[in-house]
């Protein structure tokens, strides 16, 4: 499953209304994968919702030394693909770390994603936390 955003702040703030499904999911998953704009848009989420960074950043660290999560950091090569794909679906609202997103997915053939983000079914995989 790719770890999106919505899905690993789900993960983190108890608060979250799918926090206990993304803990199921998460749980269940053969494999996880997520990339470094997934980290720094975490990262920027969480403080926009004023959680302490005391709890954000050890969780990000844990995340990126996590073994069983593969972290892809984004290179200019796959920067571009994600750009040529948005350029692509122009008038759909996607972000670039949704299209490097959808770039892996495709890639290595991952079908799920732990996200409340429509736009993934939008481009054709299965969102888990709806």
């Amino acid at each position: 499953m790719l770890l999106d955003t919505s899905g690993l702040l789900s993960l983190l703030d108890a608060r979250e209304p799918f926090h206990q499904k993304a803990a199921g999911e998460y749980a269940r998953a053969a494999s996880r994968v997520t990339h470094g704009y997934v980290v720094a848009e975490l990262v920027a989420l969480a403080g926009a919702r004023r959680l302490p960074s005391g709890v954000v950043l050890p969780f990000v660290m844990d995340l990126i030394a996590n073994p069983d999560i593969e972290t892809i950091w984004p290179d200019q090569t796959l920067t571009a693909h994600a750009i040529t794909l948005l350029l692509g679906r122009q008038g759909r609202g996607y972000s670039l770390c949704d299209a490097v997103s959808f770039v892996l997915m495709h890639a290595r053939k991952v079908q799920e994603s732990l996200s409340t983000d429509r736009h993934f079914e939008d481009e054709g995989f299965r969102r888990l936390l709806v």
